[in-house]
C-alpha cells in the first residue's frame, strides 16, 4: 500500500517537473513579436529581395487622387484604385498595407502641390501669406483633402516641408509653443475658407443657385427678420458688411490680413 502511494506521488511529481521544464523551454524559445511600423513612411517602398514591383507608390497615389477629385474621398477605396491601375484589390495591399496608409499618401501628394520655397525668406508676414495662398490653391483643386486629415501628426515628406516652412517663418525668438499656435491659426483659416468655398460650390452644383442668387432669393425673409428688431447684428451685417459682396480672392485676402495682424500683435518688435 505504501509502495503504491509512493509510486503515484513520484509519477505526479515527475509530471509537474516535466510541465515546468516544458514551460521554461516555451518561454525561452518563443521569439518576441517584432514591432510593426506604425506609419507608411517607415515602411520601405521596395523590399530588398523579390521581384521588381509592377507599380510605384506614386502611381497608386496619383490614381487615388484622381478618383477622389472626380467622385470624392469615399470613392477612393482600395478596390476602386486597384481597378484604376489594372490590378486586383488584394494585390494593392502589397504596396499599401491599408486604406489609412493610402489616404496618408494622398494627403502628402496634395501638400506636394503647395510649391513652397526650400526655406523661409526672413519676412515672416510675406512667408505666411505665401504659404496660405499656395495651400488654398492646392486644396481648392482637391477639396476632399481638407477633411481627410487624421488627428495624429502628419509626417509625410511634403507635409513636413510645409510644417518647416510655416513654423520656420515664425522662428523669430518666441517660444515654440507660440510658433505652433500662430502657424496653426493660418492653417486653420485656410482650411475653413476652403471648406466654405467648396461647400458653396457643391451647393451650386446641387441646386443651380449661386451664393449671390441665394441672397437675392432670401431678401424678403431677411427684411422681415430685420423688421422684427430682435436681430441687431444681422441687421448690421446686411446693411454695412462688405465681405458678403467681395469676390472669393478678395474675401480670402481680407481675412488673411486680419489673421496676420493678430499674429503681429503677439510678436516682439520684428520687421
Amino acid at each position: 500500500m505504501a509502495t503504491s502511494h509512493w509510486v503515484r506521488r513520484t509519477q505526479r511529481e515527475g509530471r509537474q517537473r516535466s510541465t515546468a521544464y516544458a514551460t521554461r523551454i516555451v518561454r525561452t524559445e518563443v521569439p518576441r513579436p517584432v514591432t510593426e511600423p506604425t506609419t507608411i513612411w517607415s515602411r520601405p517602398e521596395r523590399q530588398s529581395r523579390g521581384p521588381r514591383p509592377a507599380y510605384s507608390r506614386a502611381q497608386i497615389t496619383a490614381a487615388a487622387v484622381a478618383v477622389a477629385d472626380a467622385d470624392g474621398l469615399d470613392a477612393a477605396s482600395m478596390r476602386r484604385v486597384a481597378a484604376e491601375i489594372g490590378t486586383g484589390a488584394m494585390s494593392l495591399y502589397r504596396y499599401v498595407p491599408s486604406r489609412d496608409d493610402l489616404v496618408e499618401l494622398m494627403i502628402d501628394h496634395v501638400h506636394g502641390e503647395f510649391g513652397l520655397p526650400d526655406a523661409p525668406s526672413g519676412d515672416w508676414r510675406a512667408d505666411l501669406r505665401l504659404g496660405a495662398e499656395h495651400a488654398r490653391a492646392a486644396l481648392l483643386r482637391h477639396p476632399w483633402a481638407v477633411d481627410a486629415r487624421r488627428a495624429r501628426p502628419a509626417l509625410g515628406p511634403n507635409q513636413l516641408r510645409y510644417l518647416e516652412f510655416m513654423m520656420g517663418a515664425l522662428d523669430v525668438g518666441i517660444p515654440v509653443d507660440d510658433i505652433m499656435t500662430y502657424s496653426g491659426l493660418v492653417t486653420s483659416y485656410v482650411q475653413d475658407t476652403v471648406r466654405e468655398e467648396a461647400a458653396w460650390a457643391a451647393e451650386t452644383r446641387r441646386t443651380g443657385m449661386t451664393a449671390d442668387a441665394w441672397m437675392r432669393a432670401s431678401g424678403g425673409y431677411v427684411r422681415d427678420l430685420m423688421a422684427f428688431g430682435r436681430y441687431p447684428m444681422l441687421t448690421r451685417v446686411v446693411r454695412d458688411a462688405r465681405q458678403p459682396h467681395l469676390g472669393r480672392e478678395e474675401r480670402f485676402a481680407y481675412g488673411l490680413d486680419r489673421v496676420l495682424a493678430c499674429i503681429a500683435a503677439m510678436l516682439p518688435e520684428v520687421p
